[in-house]
This record gives C-alpha cells, structure tokens and sequence, in this order.
C-alpha cells in the first residue's frame, strides 16, 4: 500500500487518526459537510440517533438557568462563620454534657472550645457574620442562609458523596449529572457540568464526586483546571493541520464509498461521533470561554486576583462566571484540597486553618455574587456554599482548638436563582451542635436546586435497576420553600 499520509498507509492514516483525539476535529469536519447525515440510530436500528445534551425543557418555568456550587471541602465551623452563638462566650475550656458523633466516635461530654472570631450585624437583614468573611458579609442581603442542615453521616468519604450524590454509597449520578440530564446544555459548544478543583488536590473519593454513576458518559463533568491549558489533551496531536484534517476527510469519503453496503450504524458510533464533535468544539470554545485576561484589571481586583492568596480561588470563580455567561449548565469549585489543612478539616489548629481558607475565598466569592448582579446574571444564577458537614462546638483532642465532625447540625448558604436574599432559616442549639427547628436534610436542598431550575424533584427519574431512580430517593423530599422568592 502507498505511504501517502504523513508516512503512512491510508489504512494507517485512518486508524490513528480517527481513533485518536484527532478525531475530534475530523467529526466536526465531517458533520459540516452532511457525512453523518441519518447514519446515527438509536439502539432499536430504527429511530434517529438524538444528542443528549440538546436543551431540554423543565417541568415548569425555572427561576434559575444554571448553577455554581462553592464547595468547601472539609467541612467548615458554622459557629466560627455564619452561625453566630453569642452565649458560647466565656465558656472557653469548660467542660458540658453535650452529644457528639465524629471521627472521634460517640461522646457525651466535652471541652467547649468558644469562637475565636468576633461576629458583627451587616446589610438591611441585620445578619451576624464572622470577621472571617468581611467581604461577603456585605453581600448578605443578597443571600439565603440555612442553618438546621442535617446529614447521613460524619465522615467525610461518605459524607461528600452525599452532599454531591444523594447517597452515602458510591455508584449514583451527582447533582450536576442531573442537571445535565435534566436540562441538556444550552452551548452545544462547551461541557454541560464542569469542576474544579482545589491545585493542592483532588477531595477524598476523588472522581466518584462528579461521577454520572449508572447514566451514560455523557453527563459527567468535565474537569477543567484555572491555570494552563483548561483541559488536559484537548489539542489535537502536532503535525494534524487543517490542510491534512482535509486530506483526511477526502479519503474517508472514498473509503465510504467503496464501503457502502458495510456501514455501521448503532448507538455506540453515534456516542463516539458526539463525544468527537464535542472535543473538537471545545478546541477553540474552551479557551476563549476561560481566557480572562480579556477581563478589565477592575475585574481582576474584584475577585482578588492582585492578592496573592486569594488569586487562584478567585481566577476559578471569575471563570465559573464566564462559563454559566455561555450557557454552561453547573460549575462546582472545590475549596480545599487532599488532607489535613490543605482543607477545610480543622482537627488541629482552627485558627490557623479557618483563616487560611476564609482568607483564600471571601473575596472570590463576594466578588462573584457582585459582578453576577450586576451583570443581571444573579437572578438566573444559582448559587450553594457550603462543605459535607460542619463542625462541633468541643474540642476532639485534649488540647489545642480543633473540632470534631458534626452532621447533626450546620449551614449552608444558597443566592440568586430565585432565592430570597437577606434571610435566615432554621436554628441549632444554643451551642450549634445539633439542629432543633425547621430541621432539613441534603436531600431537602437538592430539592431546592433542582426546583429552581424548573423540575418537581419528585418527578425528575432515571429507570435504573427496576426502579424510577430520584436524586432525592424514592421517598422524596420536597424544595425548602422559606428561602424560594
């Protein structure tokens, strides 16, 4: 056979060409010219093959078009933040009869450890927020907080897959999986769900927090990183120019025709021509689409990227905001990353620790709530903050100022979408170890996510194992109305 491409065979060329990621921009080029024109059926033979995340429309009107879910990995102190506990004053190292459930195990007694940050009232509210979060708390009109959340457990591996998952156990479809599902993706050019992580690291249970789990591939997030190339092996391999993309696709037109009665048509090629096309969009969309130097210096100090600390944080949230801009679906950042005080996980140190993340995400985060309003993107952009637990109010060693786990009890925040700003719903005890009115579960929160964007989160299912799967469970879970404006 004549060696006429690149020092190929035109076997050669085909096969690692198109079985390579050069094949992303070879389906682009061939869904322009109409090859794959009602070649793609679905898995009955018969019926025309549909992209899954063409836009798809909800249950009823959305208040929210898209999401962003601040992610504190760790579990923060809700009494050291948001939760303001005013008679825990003074009772610094005193010994109480409270009980708590962590890593230490069960307990019934244990050493108070008090706040270590002054609280003062912000905003029309009146709301009492930590000085850990002095630029946020200047945005609290503008939020929603929910400090009787509950959860399932109090370690973290099962706790993370909870709060993405629904479930303690491994193998469902995360939030943003069915979002995904549910909606589709309104640029056909970017990823539906897409992540970040924190550069120290990936959370505990890693992938398994972003997983589709028994949906297809197709709604998986996509990783994408705040530094470099956005995503990792998305240029097509050197030497593939657009000159031998056209060579190509010349020489796969012939080897259609002299192959015409062969030609395969299922669903597995339609998957893979979607998933090409896709890869070979983003060549060009992802990069423009994260490229925030196109951004005013304003900008940049907005979120604090001219603050060392707060920059990489703050580059991630600049990006989630140009991304939901061009229609992406739900971004999770993830503050905190592998173990120890790389997160929010304060066991040792709370101090140290609490103003180590506070400090790398407080601008960030006001600064993302400030230009989403006024962009008049905060209306139709849901925001979540918040962690997988939070934390107790004892001490867990014998000494020194780390906390335990706590699910029993803790907060979390939810903006824009529909939300109603500048109110606070639900309580823990006089010490924020445990909820005790209006008491909600995760499941009550995911409701609250998926209702915004327009579903009854009771009727949104996936058939899976004999069952009409439910992120909130077949028993269900309803939206927590006091924060739906």
């Amino acid at each position: 056979m004549t060696k006429n491409f690149c020092g190929r065979t035109r076997r050669e060329f085909i096969w690692q060409s198109g079985a390579g990621f050069a094949g992303t921009a070879l389906a682009g080029l061939l869904s322009e010219e109409g090859f794959f024109e009602n070649q793609a059926v679905a898995a009955d033979g018969k019926t025309k093959w549909e992209n899954p995340l063409a836009p798809k429309k909800p249950h009823f009107q959305p208040k929210a078009k898209s999401v962003i879910f601040l992610y504190m990995y760790g579990g923060p102190s809700h009494i050291d933040t948001f939760d303001y506990k005013p008679d825990m004053k003074g009772m610094d190292n005193k010994t109480v009869d409270v009980k708590t459930f962590g890593r230490g195990g069960h307990r019934n007694q244990g050493r108070i450890v008090e706040p270590r940050w002054d609280f003062k009232q912000y905003g029309e509210c009146g709301k009492w927020v930590s000085d850990l979060f002095p630029n946020l708390a200047t945005c609290v009109d503008d939020i929603a907080f929910i400090h009787s959340m509950t959860a399932d457990s109090p370690i973290h591996g099962s706790a993370m897959l909870m709060m993405n998952s629904g479930r303690i156990l491994s193998g469902a479809p995360c939030l943003g999986s069915w979002v995904n599902y549910g909606l589709g993706s309104e640029n056909q050019n970017l990823p539906g769900f897409v992540v970040m992580l924190d550069p120290r690291g990936g959370p505990i249970s890693g992938a398994k927090n972003w997983s589709c789990g028994y949906m297809p591939a197709s709604y998986q997030a996509t990783i994408m990183r705040s530094e470099g190339s956005p995503i990792l092996n998305l240029n097509p391999p050197a030497g593939m120019t657009r000159e031998t993309q056209q060579k190509l696709l010349a020489t796969l037109k012939e080897y259609n025709e002299e192959h015409q009665r062969s030609r395969i048509e299922n669903t597995q090629l339609a998957a893979r021509i979607a998933n090409y096309e896709l890869a070979f969009r983003m060549q060009t969309a992802a990069p423009e689409a994260t490229n925030i130097d196109d951004e005013t210096e304003e900008t940049h100090q907005l979120y604090g990227l001219d603050v060392e600390r707060s920059s990489k944080f703050g580059r991630q949230c600049l990006m989630a905001r140009r991304l939901v801009e061009r229609g992406v679906r739900f971004v999770q950042i993830y503050s905190g990353g592998n173990h120890n005080d790389a997160n929010w996980d304060a066991h040792g140190d709370l101090k140290y620790n609490h103003e180590l993340h506070a400090g790398e995400t407080d601008k960030p985060i006001a600064g993302l709530i400030k230009d989403l309003k006024r962009r008049d993107m905060l209306k139709d952009t849901l925001i979540v903050w918040g962690g997988e637990f939070g934390r107790q109010p004892t001490a867990e060693y014998a000494k020194g100022t780390g906390r335990d786990h706590n699910s029993y009890g803790f907060t979390m925040w939810m903006a824009g979408g529909g939300i109603k700003g500048g109110v606070s719903v639900g309580t823990t005890d006089e010490l924020g170890s445990r909820a005790v009115d209006e008491r909600f579960h995760v499941k009550h929160l995911h409701a609250t996510v998926l209702h915004q964007l327009g579903f009854d989160p009771n009727k949104l299912s996936y058939f899976y194992d004999g069952l009409d799967q439910r992120l909130v469970g077949v028993e269900g879970a309803q939206p927590i109305q006091t924060v739906i404006a």
